[in-house]
């Protein structure tokens, strides 16, 4: 088995944009051993200064709604154009087994093959929100790396699809044809952080009916708050399989992008961000500290069994683990 590559050798690989050393320091940011941990928090550090350039995207939606089709034929488009593309996609994890397929490369396989794309599958852990536990720190190692797009695929499990908003510059919701009861499905939760929504498989015979929920989705977004006053979401008929739409829907997230970059609202976007993402990392640091408490450690289990007898509330068992651990 090959040693791990050290710290600079990780650092100097990911300034470099070398795609197999951005695999490995994404592997190490994403592992849960206390060594690694202490090692991505090195990594981070050093490459902080290097981050923000890239454009950041996130695509949300149910799935089958052609998200990976998406990705991969405008990921080629923008390729043809010069531009270099991260693909960070998220799987959803068994419940049961904690197992991930991580298929996405065999389902974009012309564009994991292209010179100008990464594509990074990573399992979603059981973390809600759309993402997995370790997006952020993958979205600023792309960066790092020089990438010109970072497209962030969520896992498209429901209404928590919003975690990605808060870590992305743009947030597209991807639907189908036919409304009604799909707008219901997406919730007005999704539609409040979406900033472009994309009616998908606008084609062959219903291109008509995709015209009609772009009317429907529209009309919906006249009754949500926008997260900027600079920006009014919109929603477009687009066909990830024939590419239509597509150029449109480009031009519209640079518009999106220019319009905040000239208002100085994308930085202010990314200082929020960071502090947010700061109290992520300290809520689950605090979370850490806590199971490996002894005490803590030592009366979890019997804890969590009373519960589930009805023995005790979960408030009152919740409480007594919190004194032990503040004692």
């Amino acid at each position: 088995m090959a040693p791990s590559p050290s710290i600079d050798a990780l650092e100097a690989g990911v300034l470099a944009g070398d795609p197999v050393l951005l695999a490995r320091a994404i592997t190490l940011v994403e592992s849960s051993r206390t060594a690694d941990r202490d090692m991505s928090r090195q990594l981070l550090s050093r490459l902080a200064q290097k981050t923000g350039s890239a454009q950041r995207i996130g695509i949300s939606g149910v799935p089958g709604v052609g998200k990976s089709t998406l990705i991969e034929t405008l990921g080629l488009r923008l390729i043809e154009r010069g531009l270099t593309v991260a693909v960070l996609a998220v799987d959803p994890s068994s419940t049961l087994s904690g197992g991930s397929i991580l298929g996405d490369k065999s389902r974009m396989g012309a564009l994991a093959q292209s010179d100008g794309a990464f594509i990074r599958p990573s399992p979603s852990a059981a973390t809600l929100g759309g993402v997995a536990r370790r997006t952020r720190e993958a979205l600023e190692l792309c960066e790092a790396a020089g990438f010109d797009v970072v497209l962030v695929e969520t896992v498209g499990v429901g209404q928590s699809e919003t975690s990605v908003a808060d870590m992305v510059d743009l947030f597209l919701v991807l639907t189908l044809p036919g409304a009604g009861d799909e707008l219901q499905g997406i919730k007005k939760g999704i539609l409040e952080h979406a900033d472009i929504i994309a009616v998908n498989k606008a084609d062959g015979e219903r291109v008509d009916l995709a015209k009609a929920s772009v009317a429907d989705h529209a009309a919906a977004l006249h009754y949500t708050r926008a997260d900027s006053e600079h920006w009014t979401p919109c929603a477009l008929a687009i066909s990830a399989q024939t590419g239509d739409g597509l150029d449109e829907l480009w031009d519209l997230a640079q518009e999106h992008r220019r319009i905040l970059n000239e208002a100085g609202v994308l930085t202010a976007k990314r200082r929020e961000q960071r502090a947010r993402w700061m109290w992520n990392a300290l809520e689950e640091r605090l979370l850490d500290a806590f199971r490996d408490h002894p005490e803590v450690a030592a009366q979890l289990e019997a804890a969590q069994a009373r519960v589930r007898e009805g023995e005790q509330t979960p408030e009152e068992a919740a409480e007594q683990l919190l004194s032990l651990f503040l004692a």
